[in-house]
Order: structure tokens, then C-alpha cells, then sequence
């Protein structure tokens, strides 16, 4: 199956492959740093919603020494809406190895990129295989669902894993890793997707064994998920004279670094006439968070960062703060 499949894949590549802003037109050499942000930000992210930051990344930092420059807090209020924020610290530290300890070149290999801050074995291994051309055998969840179903895997996620990668290095080319390896990306993001995949359009239906047995959505088999936590909190908006009051959260822990709302876990940032305001609803990998939203103007300015209410857009707040923060606009607009 391994010249066939990986022939026919890419193939359909040569022709049908996805123009996006981090791939190299022609025969332009890809850039490793743009090919390192792009699988960085591609974590646990769209294509479609990490396009725009991924340009407005590149525009403000076009090179790894321009981003090892920055300040952390500028990173992290630019990177604000992606989510899994501690891809953003790790974003910053990767470029500064690069910068001050490699002479601003990425290492080649799979075995010196996962040295680097936030690389893991499949960015390690996307990274050689997309920049630099090294057989590398590239498996993020999506071309896990690929696999399972190019060859039936009957065993379930997760403990399938280490089956499907060795499947996977079966079907891997010696040379052309990198458009292989985006080629599987594009097939599972385009024809083999979670639901109704376009079996009559796949590169790869013939060799198919979940089509041939019928039913190919029924692959990847899973383990049935525990149900996530739900977990209640309070945020405060006190405003101030056209000011809202926000604080830096610890390096470590969720939301690590960010500008954010004051949360119970502090206690109420002053002493007021607290109004409910609603709540918002948000779900984070592990548990779900139901955070209340209390609302007072302050007498006095407490120690802190007042941000003006006008530029909060500005600020770089999480979602789920962001979030909060609309209704805490509103409430100063209803009182």
C-alpha cells in the first residue's frame, strides 16, 4: 500500500492543495520560522481562525529575531483569542533560544527541535518535514482519523496511538515528506472529515479498508469520554472615572501571563455596591466554567492596571473575559 498511497496522495496534492499564508508558492524554499509559527499557532486551532493572527504576526514580527525581541506582554495580548495560552509563553521562549543560542536558525532535525520550548514530537516533526525536507512521520488527531481509516484500525483512541504512527511511517515517502505530510493535513481537513467524509472524492478510497467495510465515519474507534467538570466563578468589573480595573495573571496556571478581570480566587478588588450582571459560560480542555460577573464604580483607585473602558478591545483579554467584559460595557451603559 505505501507507494500507491502515498503516490496517489500526492498526486492529488499537485493539484488540489490548500493555498494558505504560511505555505510556500512555487518553488520558494519554505521559511522555517513561518512554518514553526503556523504549526504553533495550528495547535488545537483552525486554519480559518488562525490565518488572521498569523498575518498579523508576520507583518509586526517578520522574524524569529524580531519575536525574540518582543515583550512577553505584547505577545500575549496579540496572541489573545487563540487560546491554550501557554503556547504564547512557550511561543516567546523558542525564539529566544533561537535567537540568542542558535544564531537565529532552527535546527534541522526531529531530535534537536523537541529541545525547543513548545515543540513537541508532532511540531518537531512537521517543522522537518515541511522546512527542511526530512523524512519525518507527521501525526497530529486529524491524521490520526486518516489512518484509522485508511487501514480499519479497530483499536480505540487513545490507546491506539503508537499503531496508527507506526501505520503512518509505513505510508510515509523518502523524499517529499513535507508535501506528504501537508497532504494528509488538507485530505482530513477537506474529503476525510469527523463527519461524512467525501469517500467519492478521496485520493486514497480505493485503498480504503473503513470504506470497503461500509461505514468509514464508524474510524477512528474511541473510548467514550468521562463528562468534563463544571466549575462556578466571580469576575468583578470596577470601574473608575471611565477606567476599568484589570490585573496581570501568575506566569503559571490558567491563562498564565494574561490582562484579565479580577476573580474571586483574589477576593473583591475594593469594597462597593455590587450589581449582578450576568454570567458567561465557557469550556477549557478539562472542565467547563460558569463565571458571574459583579459590577460597582469604585470610590478610589485601588493598586492596579486601569485600562479605559473606550479602548478594552485593545487590551488583549482571553475569550472568556472578553467576554465578560462586553457585559460589564453593558452594565455601565444600562446604570
Amino acid at each position: 500500500m505505501y507507494v500507491d498511497a502515498s503516490d496517489a496522495l500526492l498526486r492529488w496534492f499537485a493539484v488540489d492543495k490548500r493555498r494558505l499564508p504560511w505555505r510556500a508558492e512555487g518553488k520558494a524554499r519554505p521559511d522555517p520560522y513561518r512554518v514553526w509559527l503556523s504549526e504553533i499557532m495550528l495547535q488545537q486551532t483552525t486554519c480559518a481562525h488562525a490565518a488572521p493572527y498569523f498575518e498579523r504576526f508576520t507583518t509586526r514580527w517578520p522574524t524569529v529575531g524580531a519575536l525574540a525581541a518582543a515583550e512577553e506582554a505584547d505577545v500575549m495580548a496579540a496572541w489573545a483569542g487563540l487560546g491554550y495560552y501557554a503556547r504564547a509563553r512557550n511561543l516567546v521562549a523558542c525564539a529566544r533560544t533561537v535567537a540568542n543560542e542558535l544564531g537565529g536558525r532552527f535546527p534541522d532535525s526531529e531530535e534537536a527541535l523537541r529541545k525547543l520550548p513548545g515543540i513537541g514530537r508532532y511540531t518537531a516533526a512537521a517543522i522537518a518535514a515541511i522546512a527542511f525536507g526530512r523524512r519525518a512521520v507527521v501525526v497530529d488527531a486529524n491524521v490520526e482519523r486518516v489512518v484509522a481509516r485508511l487501514f480499519a484500525v479497530e483499536t480505540p483512541l487513545p490507546a491506539a496511538r503508537e499503531e496508527i504512527y507506526r501505520l503512518a511511517g509505513s505510508i510515509t515517502p523518502d523524499t517529499e515528506a513535507g508535501d506528504f505530510a501537508q497532504a494528509m493535513m488538507d485530505l482530513s481537513a477537506t474529503i476525510c472529515t469527523p463527519r461524512s467524509p467525501e469517500c467519492g472524492r478521496c485520493p486514497l478510497a480505493l485503498l480504503c479498508a473503513a470504506r470497503a467495510s461500509g461505514d468509514p465515519q464508524a474510524y477512528p474507534r474511541k473510548t467514550a469520554k468521562a463528562p468534563r467538570p463544571r466549575r462556578e466563578g466571580i469576575a468583578y468589573w470596577l470601574e473608575h472615572e471611565g477606567h476599568v480595573l484589570l490585573v496581570r495573571r501568575p506566569a503559571r496556571g490558567l491563562l498564565g501571563g494574561m490582562l484579565a478581570l479580577p476573580t474571586d480566587s483574589e477576593g473583591a478588588p475594593a469594597e462597593a455596591r455590587w450589581s449582578e450582571a450576568g454570567s458567561v459560560d465557557h469550556v477549557f480542555t478539562h472542565f467547563a466554567l460558569t463565571m458571574k460577573l459583579l459590577c460597582a464604580d469604585a470610590r478610589e483607585r485601588p493598586d492596579g492596571t486601569w485600562w479605559p473602558i473606550e479602548r478594552i478591545g485593545e487590551a488583549g483579554l482571553p475569550t472568556l473575559f472578553a467576554r465578560l467584559a462586553e457585559r460589564g460595557a453593558e452594565w455601565r451603559a444600562s446604570a
